[in-house]
């Protein structure tokens, strides 16, 4: 694995571990109120839709970099200062946002089979 390549997995995987706690969070809070009947399959659906939000999160981020690493950003802020090379930045993520969002590359769906697998598994 490239060294660009470990520090977004290493970086995808903090943020991961930072949402995952607030998305237990949420879910046990919904087993509190969810009735004994309704929680498995209302369980299910809540934990579905966070590992999706997270796969599409992380193909987010992945597809970021890769548009940063081709020089996207440096084209944006030209020789516009630090403001523009801040701007950049964040145009960058937005474009990688709309990537996603209108379908991506696929990534958010084979990494959300993944980790339906393994919850299914454990």
């Amino acid at each position: 694995m490239t060294e660009i390549g470990y520090q977004l997995f290493a970086a995808a995987h903090r943020a991961q571990e930072i949402d995952a706690m607030g998305d237990m969070m949420e879910i046990k809070s919904f087993h509190a109120a969810a009735p004994a009947g309704a929680q498995r399959s209302e369980r299910e659906a809540v934990r579905d839709d966070a590992l999706m939000r997270k796969a599409r999160e992380f193909e987010a981020v992945f597809v970021a970099q890769m548009l940063q690493q081709s020089g996207l950003s440096e084209a944006f802020s030209g020789d516009s200062g630090f403001g523009g090379e801040a701007f950049a930045s964040m145009l960058t993520e937005q474009y990688a946002n709309e990537i996603v969002d209108s379908g991506g590359f696929g990534l958010a769906e084979h990494i959300y089979k993944q980790l339906v697998d393994k919850e299914n598994a454990s």
